[in-house]
């Protein structure tokens, strides 16, 4: 079987690059072309300190946004709620739900909720552009359920598959998007890591619904207060597609035993091809005491995001974060807070905290 397990690599990633190239061509031309890319916001802590740096070492329920191979890593159960101060200012809030649960021998199934909450915004209209005509709440939701599998000691691989909605009180649009990926580790304690995904692979998604219609005169109608009522076509718009490839080192300062590693330094970087924007190369390192204590810094770099006069994004490339990890009980479960920081301009940055069970 081992033979299987070591063409495996090879056959995923060639897979997932016989998707039309048109699919993850990274190219700036074509921003804002696509729609749902609340999609391309990672909404939980820890991966987004590393400024999504970790696809290819990403472990647990977090995972299931970067690269859903690392559920598979999954102890028994694991639990996670964050909240995000999305653009510091803006009064738009992201809140996160996630569990993933062990099953069989080697494979972790996972559940993920993201809803992005806008507030309370006035309505307004032509003939009353001041508003008081009450408020309405735009809603961004989106629910990925997640398999991932080790298919040996070295080589795991996971798919999800994402349904995407997007509404307000007269018009929608929903569809669904699937992410695949795989990582694989190596060395005597596991400290070399590789990875590859592809995230939000769908069909055209279209907005529906009584507000793109309205009332108006029938044409040559001798009576005015003949009404018809004329629907008008929304254009489809494209996922917004994106390919991770990711490499990753651990460095351990001093090992107790094989199993006990008390501190501990990772390097990771990844970089991204995405289908409507620039491709972005990121970096990340973490320090880790006895997994109870992590601290971590990130950079994400695109074209142009040095210089203000040049940058066509709100990020100016930093983050940073941490986690708290508690352990408790007889079965080695644990707790954690987790929070993280990404640099924006303009805006007050970007704020997620979080916390997490694992048991």
């Amino acid at each position: 079987m081992k033979k299987y397990y070591k063409l495996f690599v090879p056959v995923a990633v060639a897979g997932l690059f016989m998707i039309p190239a048109s699919t993850y061509a990274g190219n700036p031309d074509r921003v804002g072309q696509a729609g749902a890319t609340e999609l391309l916001i990672n909404p939980w802590a820890r991966s987004s300190g590393w400024a999504g740096a970790n696809t290819a070492g990403i472990k647990g329920l977090e995972a299931m946004n970067s690269n859903v191979a690392g559920i598979a890593f999954t102890r028994k159960t694991e639990l996670m709620f964050d909240r995000t101060q999305w653009l510091k200012g803006t009064d738009i809030n992201i809140n996160s739900f996630g569990l993933t649960q062990h099953v069989g021998e080697t494979g972790a199934i996972g559940l993920s909720i993201m809803s992005m909450d806008f507030g309370d915004i006035p309505i307004t209209t032509v003939d009353q552009p001041e508003g008081g005509l009450g408020t309405y709440s735009p809603q961004f939701l989106n629910i990925g359920l997640s398999y991932a599998k080790g298919f040996s000691d070295n080589i795991y691989g996971g798919m999800t598959l994402r349904v995407i909605t997007e509404k307000t009180a007269s018009v929608s649009a929903r569809g669904i998007a699937l992410d695949a990926g795989i990582q694989y580790i190596a060395g005597k304690y596991d400290q070399l890591k590789f990875g590859i995904s592809l995230k939000n692979v769908g069909p055209r998604m279209k907005f529906s619904g009584d507000g793109l219609s309205f009332k108006t005169p029938v044409p040559s109608a001798t009576n005015s207060a003949s009404l018809m009522t004329v629907e008008q076509r929304a254009a489809t718009f494209e996922l917004p597609s994106q390919l991770n490839i990711g490499a990753g080192y651990d460095f351990y300062l001093s090992k107790d035993s094989v199993k006990m590693k008390t501190n501990r330094i990772t390097a990771m970087g990844t970089f991204t091809s995405n289908s409507f924007s620039k491709d972005e190369f990121k970096l990340g390192v973490e320090y880790g005491w006895k997994n109870m204590l992590m601290l971590r810094v990130g950079y994400c770099y695109e074209k142009g995001i040095t210089s203000k006069a040049d940058r066509t994004t709100v990020f100016t490339g930093p983050s940073a974060g941490f986690t708290v990890e508690i352990p408790f009980g007889k079965n080695k479960s644990t707790f954690g807070i987790d929070y993280s920081y990404r640099d924006t301009d303009p805006f007050q940055g970007v704020h997620t905290l979080g916390v997490r069970i694992n048991l």
